[in-house]
């Protein structure tokens, strides 16, 4: 008996007509030799994948080869599903460390957006619900992406004292430190950590996967590697070799602090704990600042 969903199956013989298909979701191998990255989800899940698979044709479209191709998606009888191909993975090698930091710096951070800052569909990053949207403007942006965040704490009722520092930020802090930034909206992987990055089989080649993109700040999009690590530091030498760092120069190192404090929200949702003190931290330093 197939392990294979009938959903699945009948996507994958579009796919690759007269093959048959053996494995358990997510990988399947053809008999033509093909593999493939197959999963379903439940009618909840819908938006979910639907803005992982937008996300993921956006970076094909921006860097080709550099994040697995989506091959099949949409609904069935309200259940989405997503078919790409199948890429087998080791962790990152210092060299391909390199290579990712100028694909990202030469193409996937050149790939500008054409209708702004944000991103059109909602996405997830995590388990957390991005609402997104399109901004004139990256300070508008990130500021509704703090304030989203923000609103999703207030609703748990569980940090007061946190989402109120965190509005200081968004008044005091954002408007200063992003507001006079003369930057172009580029595409984004979202969720860049060391985790949802990898070094293929094989070719060597980098390969990331699992994004919740939107066009914004280059700089945005290092933020949660330096936070969790295991990422090579040729990486971080090899982009800004390719891409400097945005003027002024001298607060590369505070946008950076700005741009953990997503991440340190977005885990407090996820998982609370020492994450809401880190934010504290982030957020303490950034209004002590003197912008």
């Amino acid at each position: 008996m197939s392990h294979i969903h009938k959903i699945l199956l009948d996507q994958l013989h579009k796919l690759d007509d007269g093959a048959d298909f053996k494995g358990s979701p997510p990988r399947i191998t053809s008999s033509s030799g093909a593999q493939y990255f197959a999963k379903i989800g439940e009618e909840s899940e819908a938006e979910q994948y639907a803005g992982e698979a937008e996300s993921l044709k956006q970076i094909a479209l921006a860097a080709p080869g550099l994040a697995p191709h989506v091959l099949a998606t949409g609904t069935h009888e309200r259940r989405p599903y997503m078919i790409s191909e199948y890429k087998d993975l080791t962790s990152l090698s210092d060299t391909a460390a390199r290579r990712l930091g100028k694909r990202l710096a030469t193409e996937l951070h050149q790939y500008k957006g054409p209708n702004g800052f944000g991103f059109e569909v909602p996405t997830y990053c995590g388990a957390t619900r991005l609402e997104n949207g399109l901004f004139d403007t990256w300070e508008a942006c990130y500021s509704a992406m703090i304030g989203d965040l923000l609103s999703q704490l207030e609703k748990e009722g569980s940090f007061p004292s946190l989402c109120a520092r965190g509005q200081m930020v968004r008044k005091e802090v954002i408007p200063k430190l992003l507001g006079p930034l003369v930057i172009q909206p580029v595409l984004l992987h979202g969720d860049l950590w060391s985790g949802n990055m990898g070094c293929e089989v094989g070719s060597g080649e980098p390969v990331i996967f699992d994004p919740a993109s939107y066009f914004g700040h280059n700089e945005a999009d290092l933020a949660i590697a330096r936070i969790f690590g295991g990422v090579p530091k040729g990486f971080f030498e090899t982009y800004h070799e390719h891409l400097p760092k945005t003027e002024p120069v001298d607060q590369y190192h505070l946008r950076g602090e700005l741009y953990q404090l997503f991440h340190y929200l977005n885990h407090t949702l996820l998982f609370g704990g020492h994450y809401a003190s880190s934010a504290q931290r982030k957020m303490d330093t950034l209004l002590s600042a003197g912008l």
